[in-house]
């Protein structure tokens, strides 16, 4: 992440995942997967996933001030835990309660989506810290302008 670039690798990892599970429903939907094979197909997924978003978290922080920057990890942390765990029982749920095949490779797809268009939000504005300091990002609060010596007559 600190070679390649937070924006590629973020994006890379969304887009990858999401092309991965569309890729499982796509198999789930034509009943090529066993359980062992729907498991793997999910670790593979999860593992890119779990790595684009856990460094996301992290990487939102950066655009903050060093004294703000556990908030900010805290709040970004809250607000997506918050969006996906009330929405995402709600909906998915429902759609993989029904018992039929096409509502199960719906609600992959949408998962699907939901991780592609993360993917393309992170290529358009994540900020590019690779191989930078995290005050050459934002300035911390704490430094001052060195002051001009006022000189008197």
């Amino acid at each position: 992440f600190d070679t390649v670039g937070r924006r590629i690798m973020i994006s890379g990892t969304y887009v990858l995942s999401g092309a991965l599970l569309f890729g499982t429903a796509w198999l789930f939907d034509r009943g090529a997967l066993t359980a062992a094979t729907m498991t793997a197909c999910w670790c593979v997924v999860l593992f890119f996933a779990s790595a684009g978003a856990s460094s996301a978290y992290l990487t939102v922080s950066e655009i903050f001030p060093m004294e703000t920057r556990a908030m900010s990890i805290a709040f970004f942390y809250a607000l997506g835990t918050a969006a996906g765990g009330i929405s995402g029982p709600l909906l998915f749920a429902e759609l993989t309660n029904t018992g039929k095949v096409g509502d199960t490779v719906l609600a992959f797809q949408i998962g699907a989506g939901l991780m592609v268009a993360a993917g393309i939000v992170a290529a358009v504005l994540a900020v590019n810290a690779e191989r930078r300091s995290l005050e050459d990002i934002a300035t911390p609060l704490s430094a001052a302008e060195p002051q001009q010596a006022v000189v008197r007559p």
